[in-house]
């Protein structure tokens, strides 16, 4: 018996897997449907029906003694639970399919996610829903964002693998889907080591990076090998800005001459490559220390939210970080948010980031975010593709392997004059907004 014993442990550790999909699973399959009932009661998922039932009652004669069985129908109140499916192993763990009641919405599940993760005894229970009537409880047995140890992957042009959702699938970052993303998060919360991971996927692209550094350049210097163009001050910021709106709009020249919606219908031999804007420290380019600074704050809002309104179809991609992004910075924060679909919030200081970042997706989003502990850097909740909300963890990535990589793929570094020289000679002209940003 020990034996056995020891030698399911052994298979166990050395073989986490195979143990997992031939004992492990099935044996929770039995537990999950077992307990269903149970389950949905506790939980609350069950609804109250009155059925007809047949019965048999005892009725004495009197004058004989004798005991006669009559029948009835009797209206009886019952305990429905939604039909359960069978369940379905997954890489962290399982998921079931659950068909709903009347009356019943997802949010009924979500909001007894956590009960049901209790009652299973699991890390976490995800609940989704692909067609009316049905939901998909995800459960993960840990939690898969503990440790890390890849390094970001590019598949395809503009888009990266920066680390894993807590799904156990791949976090994704992909410019040609989600064209412009806001990044917040506190200081040591993860927020750099993204842009460091960005930076390693897109280097060996046919990409061009540009740099907003307003530490000084302390953080985007040491890769400016593989940058075509670097900003370091507010007033060189205003500069490179002004030249990707002129390249913007050179851009619809070419996409109109050749009678194209956007650059990827352009043929490969007029197809002008493709930008990425890296922005850090994003509060900085709003700050307002006198009145003096009022005008070139307001020129960099207004080209920078023409780039987030009108960059996706010539090519043009922003990633915005910040340690703060709130709505005291001005209306043109609160206008750029609105053109970034794509949201990651680290840890952060102050409820008011969170809010910018996720406020406008399920409440449960901000409430997990600002859980987030401090001990778990590179940890965030991001909006995903799929128009859900996930926790996530970037891939470590140190600024030394950044660097090294940016060296070494210092040779696909485009450079930035000739990729503005015809838009400098053309000029640029004015392009009306839908949101016209005052300070």
């Amino acid at each position: 018996m020990a034996a056995s014993v020891g030698g399911l442990l052994a298979w166990r550790r050395c073989h986490p897997r195979s143990f997992w999909l031939l004992v492990g699973f099935p044996l929770t399959a039995i537990r999950v449907r077992a307990t269903w009932r149970k389950v949905a009661l506790g939980c609350g998922l069950t609804k109250k029906r009155h059925r007809w039932w047949f019965t048999l009652v005892p009725n004495a004669v009197a004058s004989s003694g004798l005991i006669r069985v009559r029948r009835r129908f009797q209206r009886v109140a019952v305990d429905t639970k939604p039909f359960i499916g069978l369940p379905r192993p997954t890489r962290y763990g399982w998921r079931v399919n659950v068909h709903l009641l009347e009356g019943q919405i997802p949010a009924d599940y979500a909001e007894v996610a956590e009960r049901l993760a209790h009652s299973w005894g699991v890390y976490a229970v995800r609940v989704s829903s692909d067609r009316p009537g049905r939901v998909t409880l995800a459960a993960t047995l840990r939690d898969p964002l503990v440790r890390l140890d890849q390094v970001p992957a590019a598949t395809e042009l503009l888009k990266v693998t920066v680390g894993r959702l807590e799904t156990g699938g791949p976090w994704v970052i992909d410019f040609r889907t989600v064209p412009h993303w806001m990044n917040a998060g506190a200081t040591q919360s993860g927020k750099s080591n993204l842009a460091n991971a960005l930076i390693v996927g897109l280097a060996p692209q046919p990409v061009a990076l540009v740099g907003f550094d307003l530490k000084g350049g302390v953080e985007f210097t040491p890769y400016a090998p593989r940058l075509s163009a670097l900003a370091t001050t507010r007033s060189e910021s205003l500069e490179l800005l002004n030249d990707l709106v002129a390249l913007m709009v050179d851009r619809m020249g070419l996409c109109r001459t050749a009678g194209a919606r956007d650059i990827w219908r352009l043929p490969a031999a007029l197809r002008p490559v493709p930008v990425v804007a890296l922005i850090d420290e994003l509060a900085e380019l709003y700050l307002m220390a006198d009145k003096s600074e009022k005008e070139e704050i307001a020129k960099i809002s207004t080209a920078l939210l023409r780039v987030a309104q009108l960059g996706r179809a010539f090519g043009i991609y922003l990633f915005c970080s910040g340690q703060r992004i709130g709505s005291d910075l001005g209306p043109g924060v609160t206008a750029l948010r609105a053109q970034c679909s794509g949201r990651i919030c680290h840890r952060v200081n102050d409820p008011e980031t969170a809010t910018m970042a996720l406020g406008d997706l399920d409440p449960a989003a901000l409430v997990s975010a600002r859980a987030i502990p401090a001990e778990t850097p590179g940890v965030a909740v991001v909006a995903a593709q799929d128009g859900q909300w996930y926790r996530a963890r970037s891939f470590l990535v140190t600024e030394e392997i950044t660097e090294r990589t940016a060296r070494t793929y210092a040779d696909r570094a485009p450079s930035w004059a000739e990729i503005t020289a015809h838009a400098r000679s053309s000029g640029v002209p004015e392009i009306e907004l839908n949101d016209t940003v005052k300070l």
